[in-house]
């Protein structure tokens, strides 16, 4: 389908005289091209706005140099300017782990590693205040939502101040902004000065302790200072917990940090979206296409989704190292079946769709319709993960309601085949509850995921195979992940299949020494892998193991913690991923002898008789 500019938010003052508008009430500025899609932050909010009545323009990747002419040329929004800094956080999307730049951005035109700049969101907003102080900046997306408190920051390596501290904004949106930013428009159209709103969950705010709404109350918790967790790493990891748990919480409380003599206050967040506000916000009239700017380029990340379907929000993993749950939380949010199906509708009719949708996932393609039995033991809950150290009795695992959506999206014509791409929890699988009937959908579901919905290669992630590392990592012990094996390669022989398990494995996080290494190179090469799926451990703002590398203590025991920090430790872990390569085997044999493991050499060289 051909789509006229006037069908996308506006992006330049042609496209708003093309509309015929003289003003617009909010300008979103985002690190990322803009493409038209439910995937893509800036385009949600955008939609969102417009379908509560306001008229929205975006400006993608303005050019941050010189004259600052992209920040000027829309003139000034009647209500806020919002930084939408892009889907990935900045510093991960242009840095590797050991601090090089990448060769690729993968939500840039053509994949341009010069389209943004290091940390957006400080950027941008310092360039809008500089030339219209007066107007509101408000920050959201997960660059903002994961430097909401105190955070380690890997890149420059120390502890940074709630990015509203360096940004100079008036407000930040954590999570998923639909609803907070909507309400924060409703509220500043009524002519409600921005810095007496300070009532809006899902928001943070800077005040001083005098004019803190309501004073410091009873049920407040308040951190640590920053000036005390410079001081004290420890102060830090105790924070961590309570940041994490209240993220996490149906019924939070507000969080309260001292900065340079003021304090950071973050209010709960909303509770989970309902089906039918998720539902509303994946059927808005998104084109789902790049803007016609674009025409002739290539967007990466573009072309990674364009043919898939998000079918819900929320992760319930919990995974030490993962910021889904800072941002999205642990409650699911399904979208209802037919908002699912309306969706694939609109994939078959791309004109290049060739009836493969690669795609039909979430955070954790095979949590959709989970949840509590009983709500009210949800509703009191502090554990960050509803699967990890077990699985808790209280969550319903059946696979049914997913099995559901997959029957009646293969039915489709126009679909050959629905692949499962985002990752599968294989113990959500394996795991046998008191009923009888999920444990039958589960082997239905387990059956039918690897004989139909896996395109040649199956992507799980055990990510270690020390069931030490593992338990700090928050994921289950690798012998689940032999089990599941064992039912990948049998269904693969009774379906005349032959498919590849895709593990996912990380080095140097947090509790790793090189000799858990060593042993995972012994593992999976008797599991006949030869890793490609590899990475090492990157800390990234907000997240377990990120507070435990940097502090040195697990913020819920506040137990001390082993973590490889320097190039040479981090490498002597990771070269055992490539045990295989010729050129690696002399630095591994060295490494073997000096950390006393000869054993393994023989375990990983031995000669083939």
């Amino acid at each position: 389908m051909e789509y006229r500019l006037t069908d996308f938010l506006p992006t330049t003052k042609k496209e708003l005289e093309l509309r015929g508008w003289d003003e617009v009430d909010v300008i979103l500025f985002s690190g990322d091209a803009y493409v038209d899609h439910p995937s893509f932050g800036a385009a949600v909010i955008g939609r969102t706005l417009e379908a509560a009545g306001y008229r929205v323009a975006i400006v993608p990747q303005p050019d941050w140099h010189g004259d600052y002419r992209d920040f000027k040329k829309l003139g000034r929004p009647r209500l806020f300017f919002g930084i939408a800094p892009g889907c990935m956080d900045s510093m991960v999307n242009k840095y590797t782990a050991n601090r090089r730049l990448r060769s690729e951005d993968a939500y840039s035109p053509d994949g341009r590693h010069d389209m943004r700049p290091e940390y957006p969101t400080i950027v941008y907003s310092k360039i809008l205040k500089q030339l219209f102080p007066d107007v509101p900046v408000v920050l959201g997306g997960i660059e903002a939502s994961l430097r909401r408190l105190t955070h380690y920051d890997y890149w420059q390596d120390k502890l940074q101040k709630c990015i509203l501290c360096d940004a100079g904004a008036d407000i930040l949106i954590y999570g998923m902004g639909e609803k907070p930013m909507t309400e924060l428009a409703n509220q500043l159209a009524e002519g409600r000065p921005i810095r007496e709103i300070c009532d809006i969950p899902q928001t943070v705010f800077l005040s001083r302790k005098e004019e803190i709404p309501g004073g410091i109350r009873q049920d407040d918790i308040v951190l640590h200072s920053h000036e005390e967790c410079l001081r004290n790493k420890r102060a830090q990891a105790e924070n961590f917990r309570h940041i994490e748990e209240q993220s996490n919480m149906m019924h939070a409380q507000r969080l309260l940090q001292g900065v340079d003599g003021r304090f950071v206050v973050v209010n709960p967040p909303y509770p989970p979206m309902t089906t039918a506000e998720l539902d509303a916000s994946f059927d808005l009239p998104y084109t789902r296409q790049p803007h016609p700017k674009y025409k002739g380029k290539r967007i990466p990340a573009y072309d990674m989704i364009k043919h898939s379907v998000n079918i819900h929000r929320g992760c319930f993993g919990g995974c030490a190292f993962c910021t889904i749950s800072a941002h999205q939380g642990k409650f699911i949010s399904c979208r209802s079946k037919e908002s699912i199906l309306k969706e694939v509708k609109q994939v078959i009719q791309m004109p290049d769709f060739k009836g493969y949708l690669s795609d039909l996932g979430g955070p954790s393609a095979n949590m959709y319709g989970m949840h509590g039995r009983n709500l009210n033991a949800c509703e009191k809950c502090r554990r960050p993960s509803c699967i990890h150290p077990q699985i808790c009795p209280n969550l319903d695992t059946n696979h049914q309601r997913l099995l559901d959506i997959y029957h009646a999206v293969d039915a489709l014509p126009g679909i050959k085949r629905s692949f499962i791409g985002s990752g599968v929890r294989y113990d959500l699988l394996l795991y046998r509850s008191k009923d009888e009937e999920a444990n039958r959908v589960a082997q239905q579901y387990t059956r039918e995921l690897i004989s139909r919905h896996v395109s040649g290669r199956l992507k799980v992630a055990p990510e270690h195979t020390s069931d030490r590392v593992l338990r700090l990592m928050r994921k289950p012990s690798f012998q689940q992940f032999y089990e599941f094996k064992r039912i990948f390669d049998r269904i693969n022989r009774e379906e005349n299949l032959r498919q590849q398990i895709i593990p996912y494995f990380i080095s140097s996080h947090p509790g790793c020494r090189e000799e858990d290494m060593a042993e995972l190179a012994v593992i999976t090469k008797d599991l006949d892998f030869h890793l490609e799926q590899v990475q090492d451990f990157t800390p990234t703002p907000m997240t377990n193991a990120t507070e435990t590398w940097y502090t040195g203590y697990d913020p819920y025991t506040l137990e001390e913690v082993f973590s490889a920090k320097s190039p040479r430790e981090k490498l002597a872990q990771r070269q055992y991923f490539f045990w295989y390569k010729p050129e690696e085997r002399r630095h591994i044999e060295q490494s073997l002898r000096r950390i006393g493991r000869p054993d393994l050499i023989n375990k990983l060289y031995r000669r083939k008789k």
